[in-house]
């Protein structure tokens, strides 16, 4: 869900705010070479590479932009591999960042191609109708093709990317285009209802990334930014983005077309799977390592949605080393053993405090041979009258707890999602059933899918129940291990919701998202229920009060992993390299470049609770400065959550060097009652102070078990 950004030190997010990528020097000269539009002279380019642009042609007449990053002393007879990265966040906003990233593998013999998706960027044509459609898929498939039969292609393409263009690589190699020899995808999903920023487990969520896109892609292509009626006809005027996912709650086939989950066999194409602990996608790679046919390598480390060499907050590694292993024995036909190596290397994670403050994260790297692991052993814990877990069920007992909307706060973390660092859990516990294990004799190692078994009822027919699992230290600090959600009315089906009949009991399996963490001795085990995770997810609508149903069928499963001696990589140090100079130079307020929880307003009287996340900055190019503004609002109420709602302004504010400024402003709205959900959304464009464009979106989308 979010891409290194204009506004954000590169070591963070790298998934969605689009024009957060950095560009090309003006400054230097324009060249001719073998049909290409070199962008980088090699008497004034950085260490040992240049950007060339070259545009291939679609067959409706379309024209993708593309920048190609290619070693400096490229003979013209040489060919050489290509990887592609593909995405819609503005390839010269881009090149900064891009530059220092790609340059390990130019380096290395390759050629990058980083691709603008149609509509968005330089290239041409109508903005995509939204994430991942054929026509995206098909437009890479001829990209590919094209690529492949350059006179500098050895005709062996790869793919890669974080986030999106990890998405997009997952969905190209489900096509498997002749040319495409393998591809490594990072911080990616194979299921897209459950495992994207939309319905995070099958709940209602609002993201920044989707709020930011919906403006972010009405800009037009940079250095010029021509406004004209084709700029309004493909860009400005476009629906946007957020309405038609709102109007798909439930899974099914707009989810399913793109979703790997559907079809594992599907890819034929060799597969590298990387994600991080402190990402929200990470879920796909033990899925992927254990159902792909395909030759598959897995890795997770200690990392936020980002590359792994720009690390955070664990310490980064070098993984082009391993991404240039991997595809020179896929391109090149080299034997260097990788495939003879164990499938999947993981980070394995020591206790670490709570907050977004704590220390670089602590743990050993080891191999696995693959995934299930087969030594591992499923821990049972049940849940007991005394809200302790103990290791054998007690005589049937019921708990009962009112249904508190606005808890959770600070289990999604400043950002409001499956990742990142989360803060003290011990607010959410407290309005929230909780059971403890006793001090453990011994450390406790856990690697996998936490399960817990539930046997629930309410007196409402829709609701939704959170498990979280946690680390109690001696001090009484709770640091968040993992957690999940399920929509109570998908108890049997996302795609067939059903409601709750009051007062019945239900049995649940809730999958907690992949984790691993080392249980120190001393400490506790924590298993907290309750049904709301706001704002990260949209409450359901009705006050209410849930019983957990304690005995044999609810239980906690823990995948505890015995001590086993096992080899362990040896990832080399993160190289630097110079960012391209010029692009993207500025300050941003978060550190992760997106809207962040700042101010937390309880009324106690009214019950009513906002939640302020903000992000401001700006960024400098060579053809002016942007600043930047994200502003969301989440408010609720704990005695009536039908009405809850999100109100945001993003705005993009252009100082361009023709004595131009432009400022692109989004306003958004999306509240609830009990029956539906009231989407607004305004555009506004603004030229030296004047406003010379607006266009306003609203629709009444009725609740689908919501």
């Amino acid at each position: 869900m979010r891409p290194i950004s204009w506004k954000l030190p590169k070591q963070h997010f790298s998934f969605c705010c689009p024009l957060q990528v950095l560009r090309v020097s003006l400054l230097l000269l324009f060249t001719i070479l073998a049909a290409t539009q070199s962008i980088a002279n090699a008497a004034d380019k950085p260490r040992g590479g240049e950007i060339r642009e070259v545009f291939i042609p679609m067959p409706d007449g379309v024209q993708l932009a593309v920048d190609l990053y290619v070693p400096a002393n490229l003979e013209s007879d040489e060919k050489l591999p290509i990887i592609i990265e593909y995405n819609p966040y503005r390839k010269d906003e881009g090149r900064g960042s891009r530059f220092g990233l790609y340059q390990y593998f130019v380096e290395n013999d390759y050629i990058v191609a980083r691709i603008d998706i149609r509509g968005t960027g330089r290239s041409t044509g109508v903005v995509v109708q939204h994430e991942y459609t054929d026509q995206e898929q098909e437009d890479a498939e001829v990209a590919i093709d094209w690529l492949s039969k350059r006179p500098y292609s050895n005709g062996n393409i790869g793919m890669f990317g974080i986030s999106w263009s990890g998405f997009n690589s997952i969905h190209l190699a489900m096509r498997n285009p002749p040319a495409l020899k393998a591809i490594i995808a990072v911080d990616s999903a194979d299921d897209l209802y459950e495992d994207d920023v939309h319905y995070m487990d099958g709940i209602m969520h609002v993201d920044a990334w989707e709020i930011d896109m919906d403006i972010a892609n009405a800009q037009p292509a940079s250095p010029d930014f021509i406004i004209d009626d084709a700029y309004y006809r493909d860009r400005f005027n476009t629906d946007p983005w957020m309405v038609q996912y709102k109007r798909q709650q439930r899974d099914g086939p707009f989810w399913n077309r793109a979703s790997l989950n559907e079809d594992y066999a599907s890819i034929k194409v060799p597969t590298y799977v990387i994600g991080g602990w402190y990402d929200g996608y990470r879920d796909s790679v033990p899925r992927m390592l254990e159902n792909l046919k395909a030759p598959v390598k897995g890795m997770i480390g200690p990392w936020q949605h980002t590359f792994p060499n720009w690390g955070y907050p664990g310490k980064g590694i070098e993984w082009r080393a391993e991404a240039v292993r991997w595809f020179d024995h896929w391109l090149r036909d080299a034997d260097n053993g990788i495939m003879d190596e164990p499938k999947f290397s993981v980070f394995v994670r020591n206790w670490h405090r709570p907050g977004t403050d704590a220390p670089e994260i602590t743990g050993t790297w080891r191999y696995e041979d693959g995934w299930p692991i087969k030594r591992a052993k499923s821990e049972v814990l049940y849940p007991s009258a005394a809200h302790t877990l103990s290791n054998k069920p007690e005589k049937p007992q019921e708990h009962k707890l009112k249904y508190k909307p606005t808890t959770g706060i600070v289990a999604g973390g400043p950002v409001m999602w499956f990742g990142d660092l989360a803060w003290d859990q011990q607010p959410a516990d407290g309005q929230s059933m909780v059971y403890d294990s006793g001090t453990l004799e011994e450390d406790l190692e856990i690697l996998g899918m936490p399960v817990a078994n539930l046997q629930v009822s309410a007196d409402a027919p829709h609701a939704n129940w959170i498990v979280r699992l946690s680390d109690v230290a001696p001090d009484g600090q709770v640091s968040l291990v993992s957690a999940a959600g399920l929509n109570g009315t998908h108890r049997n089906s996302a795609e067939n919701p059903e409601d709750l009949v009051p007062g019945q009991i239900y049995p649940l399996k809730i999958d907690m998202h992949f984790t691993s963490w080392v249980f120190p001795k001393g400490h506790r085990i924590r298993l907290a229920v309750n049904n709301a995770l706001w704002p990260m997810l949209w409450p359901s609508p009705y006050p209410m009060t849930t019983s957990l149903h304690l005995g044999k069928g609810t239980k906690l499963t823990l995948p505890v992993i015995p001590y086993e001696k096992r080899p362990a990589p040896h990832y080399p140090e993160p190289v630097e390299y110079a960012d391209y100079p010029g692009y993207g130079e500025g300050e941003s307020e978060t550190p992760s470049g997106y809207a962040e929880i700042n101010t937390v307003e309880r009324n106690y009287l009214t019950q009513t609770v906002k939640v302020h996340a903000r992000d401001a900055g700006y960024s400098d190019y060579p053809w002016g400065r942007v600043h930047y503004l994200a502003s969301i609002y989440h408010t609720t109420n704990d005695k009536d959550p039908a009405h809850t709602a999100v109100d945001a302004e993003y705005k993009y504010t252009w100082d361009l060097k023709d004595n131009r400024e432009l400022v692109f402003q989004g306003l958004f709205n999306f509240h609830s009652d009990v029956d539906n959900f009231y989407y607004e959304f305004t555009r506004k464009l603004f030229e030296n102070g004047t406003l010379v464009k607006e266009r306003t979106w609203e629709e009444s989308i009725p609740r689908d078990y919501q």
